[in-house]
């Protein structure tokens, strides 16, 4: 990308400068060109034309994308990283693009992290350089004082702030989705195979079982009255068999 004299360019994490002049140098034998950039509180600085891209030197923004960035700084959507070294890491690394896209996130998301909690000197020292490198370029473009620009940046900011709040409150108050048991899948009965239900019918019936026992126990009054009689005779001999025992006793007496 070629600059001339007098472009106003945004030299990342610097901000707004304009070049002065374009001259050739010769460093440790070495001759290339360079551009002469004036920054704000009139710091020089020197960038190599063959290392524009590398170093990230873009032009300033137009008014059509001033818009854009207002909207941008209000549309709600803020980065939130709860580990400090990668939220870190991300930050620089969109400083160090030059966007200044990049750096509204990492404004949108070091402010929104500063009203919850106390930041880091790092930190702290790299949302006022995204707020002023966002501020500085507004300004310039727009023509205005810096109290308003800053103004309407913070108007936008306190609107993404209210959208990202009520959105969190609202996921929040959400009720979660309950999972409803699947209910039980029928279980199919397989018919029994045309043999087994062959061999089940060709089975013959059993035959009733006679009361044997009952016919046995009707039979024993029978057999106890023969018992009695026979027990009878012997308690009471025959008169013939009496008439010979009787004498014997007798003299036995």
């Amino acid at each position: 990308m070629a600059f001339e004299i007098g472009d106003k360019v945004i030299y990342p994490n610097h901000g707004l400068g304009v070049i002065e002049r374009i001259e050739t140098k010769t460093i440790m034998g070495t001759t290339c060109g360079f551009y002469q950039l004036r920054m704000a509180g009139e710091t020089t600085v020197f960038v190599p034309v063959d290392n524009v891209d590398g170093v990230g030197l873009r032009r300033a923004i137009n008014d059509d994308e001033v818009q854009r960035l207002f909207n941008l700084l209000g549309d709600g959507k803020i980065d939130s990283h709860q580990n400090w070294k990668g939220r870190f890491k991300d930050n620089s690394d969109r400083m160090r693009t030059g966007s200044i896209y990049d750096v509204v996130e990492v404004l949108k998301s070091l402010t929104f992290l500063s009203k919850s909690k106390s930041l880091s000197f790092r930190e702290k020292r790299m949302l006022d350089r995204a707020k002023f490198l966002v501020v500085s370029e507004i300004t310039e473009v727009m023509g205005e004082k810096t109290p308003a620009v800053e103004g309407k940046v913070e108007k936008a900011l306190d609107k993404s702030f209210t959208t990202k709040t009520k959105s969190l409150a609202a996921a929040k108050g959400a009720p979660r989705p309950v999972a409803v048991p699947a209910p039980p899948r029928p279980v199919a009965v397989a018919p029994a195979p045309a043999a087994v239900v062959k061999s089940v019918a060709a089975v013959k019936p059993v035959a009733a079982v006679k009361p044997v026992v009952a016919a046995k126990n009707v039979a024993q009054p029978a057999r106890v009255a023969v018992a009695a009689k026979s027990v009878a005779a012997v308690a009471s001999p025959s008169p013939r068999v009496a008439s010979k025992v009787a004498p014997r006793r007798a003299a036995r007496a």
